[in-house]
């Protein structure tokens, strides 16, 4: 073998060889794993709400609870509850299939997010307002990740070690009655592994280094458990949580046991000091495909068993998948050679991050020290997008394009505008402005002589970015007047220079995203926006204060021209060689500058202007 270790004498048996074979290959993933470091400070809680959109609708009607009951988009089960699952139902059928195979399926479009979307904020803020600090992250709609690590610490510190098994879990620091009673000495709820759920008293089964850890772990279950009682007795839902150290773990570990139910991954995590042996992270992960572990994307996956299988693997995205197809991430882990370096060779490429080797192998073993992010006033980007069949005439394009903008615009006014001012227009106030305007495609695969078509992972998104128009933050107008004009003005002459050819094939995704979030002053306290109205007028009064004329006259047409910029420059000749296409990705603008002929990226185009007016 190579990495400078000797291969063992081949014994009398092919088995024997290969146990020895893997055992030392498991040595050098252990000494790999020196390399790495895992934040078991921390008590992470993952939350999973139980189908989600069948859930939403079953609040708004009970008694659907009862009843088989399908959420369609397009032609597609995108989810049911559980008791049409119980009657053969699964998500992505096919809907003719499902009616099918349970005739009285009780089928609701779920085309409109409107209200899967505001009940996902409700809950949001319900188990946010559980934590002491803000570190609370929504993952899509129906997953939430809490950071309890200040509240575990603090209870930690008042448990009185004599009396375990009579502890109280204190919520408010200033209300001494305000938690639940709980018994320390045991995890509450489902652990992983099932064997190792035993008392924290039993010392002969616990090592000292990991007693604190099994102690926090025990306190984080309770308060999931806690906290998941209060959320189905008071908003009516069901969630499946997990417990653990980090996102990645506490995520995995939450899918042991569905529905309506909670696991810990318990201690000991590392290489144990006694048997030498690895922790139950990597009996868990260890079984997992690649392809289930967050943060490894479907091309990483399939690159991955593409390497280890030595072909191709044949099966497509979000289907049941041939076992032999599948790739543990022990069979990657454990590769002979296998480690960063290893696997920037197989991942790396143009445009992929430097660090995708190390990430990688971090994930392999159960590593991840990303932090749960501060909830945020207002989001990154606002994206609506839709899939298709096929679009293949300009006119459905354009058709589609109408009805995405309507979406995205009301999207940004309720997102966007503080919701704690008035209703007359002229008094409500956007939190943020985003600055960029994003048009997304991704074009269908080409048919098969037989008519059938492959799924190619590599046919990925194009897309093209402009500066988004200030007419869009006009209050005064409907949503449909301005994404009328959003399409006429902005994303025709977009989607035209995607395809400059006037042939697109077919498409099967169009995505329209505003980005470049600005935010206004006060929206939050590590807010670096400002209020660029405010702005504008304090600059209109100092520049009048100014006593020389030549100096006035300087500033005023300085702001003519910045305010010319925040109109988007509407007779501005902008330079649209420079656009790049990307996936998902911002790109930086460019505007041709009159005088000089010189490439300037808009955001500092004023101050280029200005340099331009200094007299010589």
């Amino acid at each position: 073998m190579s990495n400078g270790y000797v291969e063992p004498r081949r014994n009398a048996t092919d088995q024997v060889t290969k146990n020895s074979d893997m055992r030392i290959t498991s040595m050098l993933a252990l000494a790999g794993m020196a390399a790495l470091r895992r934040d078991d400070s921390r008590v992470i809680i993952h939350f999973d709400y139980d189908c989600f959109y069948a859930s939403v609708l079953e609040a708004e009607n009970p008694a659907l609870k009862s009843l088989p009951l399908a959420v369609q988009q397009k032609q597609i089960v995108v989810t049911c509850n559980y008791e049409a699952r119980r009657r053969g139902l699964r998500k992505l059928q096919l809907i003719r299939e499902a009616r099918q195979i349970c005739p009285d399926v009780v089928i609701v479009l779920g085309e409109d997010l409107t209200k899967f979307r505001n009940a996902s904020k409700i809950l949001y803020d319900f188990l946010k307002g559980f934590l002491w600090t803000q570190r609370a992250e929504r993952l899509g709609f129906d997953e939430v990740f809490l950071d309890a690590t200040d509240m575990i610490d603090y209870n930690m510190a008042l448990l009185n070690p004599y009396d375990l098994a009579h502890s109280f879990f204190f919520l408010d620091k200033q209300d001494p009655t305000n938690g639940f009673q709980f018994d320390a000495t045991k995890f509450c709820g489902p652990t992983y592994p099932e064997s190792a759920g035993i008392p924290l008293s039993d010392n002969t089964r616990i090592e000292e280094s990991q007693r604190t850890l099994t102690l926090r772990l025990i306190l984080g279950s309770h308060l999931a458990h806690y906290i998941r009682s209060r959320l189905d007795n008071e908003c009516g839902y069901t969630a499946t949580v997990g417990i653990s150290t980090s996102k990645l773990l506490a995520k995995l570990v939450g899918n042991t046991h569905k529905p309506n139910n909670q696991t810990a991954l318990i201690p000991p995590y590392g290489l144990s000091a006694i048997s030498r042996e690895e922790g139950n992270i990597h009996r868990f992960i260890d079984d997992h495909e690649v392809g289930k572990i967050p943060g490894i994307g479907f091309k990483s996956a399939h690159k991955l068993r593409t390497y280890i299988l030595h072909r191709e693997a044949k099966f497509k995205p979000y289907t049941e998948r041939d076992d032999k197809d599948q790739v543990k991430v022990r069979n990657v882990r454990l590769s002979s050679t296998m480690g960063p370096s290893k696997l920037l060779d197989i991942l790396g490429g143009p445009g992929t991050p430097r660090d995708i080797g190390f990430r990688t192998w971090e994930l392999l073993n159960g590593v991840d020290n990303s932090e749960v992010r501060e909830a945020r006033a207002v989001p990154k980007q606002i994206s609506i997008e839709d899939s298709y069949m096929g679009v293949e005439n300009f006119w459905d394009v354009k058709k589609q394009l109408h009805l995405l903008s309507t979406s995205l615009i009301q999207r940004m006014r309720t997102d966007l505008i503080d919701g704690n001012q008035g209703t007359d227009g002229e008094d409500l106030r956007w939190m943020a402005h985003p600055r960029t305007l994003r048009l997304s495609t991704r074009r269908r695969s080409s048919k098969n002589a037989d008519g059938s078509r492959d799924y190619c992972f590599t046919n990925g998104r194009t897309s093209r970015s402009a500066p988004l128009p200030n007419f869009i933050f006009n209050l005064a107008e409907s949503a449909e007047v301005v994404a009328e004009k959003l399409v006429n003005d902005c994303l025709v002459s977009m989607f035209r220079k995607l395809y400059p050819d006037k042939s697109f094939g077919e498409l099967s995704l169009i995505n329209v995203a505003v980005t470049n979030m600005v935010e206004s002053a006060g929206v939050e306290k590590q807010s670096s926006g400002r209020d660029i109205g405010k702005m504008l007028k304090q600059q209109r009064s100092d520049a009048a204060s100014k006593s020389e004329k030549g100096t006035e006259n300087f500033h005023q047409d300085f702001l003519a021209q910045d305010e010319s910029f925040l109109n988007n420059h509407s007779g501005a000749r902008v330079d649209e060689t420079t656009w790049e296409e990307s996936d998902e990705e911002e790109v930086l603008s460019t505007q041709v500058c009159d005088v000089c002929g010189s490439h300037i990226p808009l955001f500092a185009f004023s101050a280029h202007a200005l340099y331009h007016r200094v007299p010589d």
